[in-house]
């Protein structure tokens, strides 16, 4: 790398950090740190436990950006030096250790402005995801049950709390469906990208035969519900039902009818609770996951509206996103944004931050005016 490339490189990396300390309003992000330290040190935090964990973890979250921005300008210092160095000793291991920090300085100021990227309505939000087996018989139970723990193990890695809200077992293997929240900041914007139907090619291990299979399952992203949102759903628009949980192969997990089935009359749309202990923990949390689906529902309707008035429907989340290719080669593919990696297993367990950056940068992109 020549030395006026390093030079161009710093300069590109300053002015991109200057526009991300733009969005992100250092200013007001450390007067938001400083009110939510304060609730944090009240006494009573702990009164209301939901409220606590939405302080503690906005908080973490604020801290963690204020960090990251400030890292990453001495990082970026210190990699000009590293090359001084380097240059002053004709040292080409030195050289080659500055070129390394470069790139992971890049990396990371790339990463850090994918965040400055969630702006919508809603991105702020925690988020609500729900997948569910479509095409392709036991494969496709089995392949929801993957991306499940695909996202489960993502948050897992991020240090984001998650809570399975509810899980329908499918009778030989994998699930049905299943409905769980990530609790972070920015947790819908950044995973309602993930939103589409996903489709898995493998040799079947539930096939005798051993014949290749196509299957797919459906991912759905809604952001959480907060007390400003106003979805007041009356009593007389609920059908609340009571049956007993299942676990796997439809054993049952519950001698008591503590599982909760809530349809919305007006709608049709349909929830259900089944992983807490009571009936009165599964109602409530029923009701959280039927509020996230009513905003969603609501936000579309907004949104058809506005793609008739612009005469374009083309936009659809429902279509077809990512492939996962395990036979007859090895490939997970984005089908919007054309990101692609060669390791499978390693999308499978968790590693997806590549396709949730290009999958925001494709939305905005395709919200620009001049897309």
């Amino acid at each position: 790398m020549a030395v006026v490339d390093v030079s161009e490189a710093l300069k590109s990396l300053t002015s991109t950090m200057e526009s991300i300390e733009a969005v992100l309003d250092l200013e007001k992000l450390r007067a938001d740190i400083a009110v939510l330290e304060e609730q944090a040190a009240a006494p009573s935090l702990w009164d209301d436990p939901d409220n606590a964990q939405r302080v503690t973890s906005k908080l973490s979250y604020l801290q963690g950006q204020l960090r990251r921005v400030e890292e990453l300008h001495g990082r970026i210092e210190d990699v000009g030096v590293l090359f001084e160095l380097a240059d002053a000793e004709d040292d080409a291991d030195a050289r080659a250790e500055a070129e390394g920090e470069l790139a992971a300085v890049q990396k990371a100021v790339d990463e850090l402005e994918v965040r400055t990227l969630l702006s919508g309505e809603y991105d702020a939000r925690e988020a609500m995801v729900s997948i569910r087996a479509e095409a392709g018989g036991v494969d496709a139970a089995d392949f929801a049950e993957q991306l499940q723990r695909m996202y489960l193990r993502w948050a897992e890695r991020r240090g984001y709390p998650t809570e399975v809200l509810d899980t329908s077992y499918a009778e030989e293997a994998g699930i049905k469906s299943t409905t769980f929240s990530v609790k972070a900041p920015y947790a819908y914007g950044t995973l309602s990208v993930e939103q589409g139907t996903h489709r898995m090619v493998r040799i079947s291990p539930f096939d005798n035969q051993g014949r290749r299979q196509t299957s797919f399952a459906g991912v759905e992203v809604m952001p959480v519900v907060e007390q400003t949102d106003h979805i007041d759903i009356p009593e007389n628009e609920l059908r609340v039902d009571v049956f007993r949980s299942s676990g796997p192969g439809g054993q049952s997990v519950n001698t008591t009818d503590s599982a909760v089935r809530m349809t919305h009359l007006p709608t049709g749309i349909v929830v259900s609770c089944q992983n807490e202990k009571s009936q009165i923990q599964n109602r409530a949390a029923a009701l959280r996951v039927m509020q996230s689906r009513l905003l969603a529902h609501r936000r579309a309707e907004e949104q058809a509206k506005m793609d008739a008035l612009k005469s374009d429907g083309g936009n659809s989340w429902g279509n077809q996103m990512r492939s996962y290719v395990l036979q007859p080669y090895q490939m997970v593919k984005d089908l919007r944004t054309e990101h692609e990696v060669g390791n499978p297993q390693g999308v499978l367990d968790g590693d997806i931050d590549g396709f949730l950056e290009a999958g925001i940068r494709w939305r905005k992109r395709q919200e620009s005016p001049a897309s």
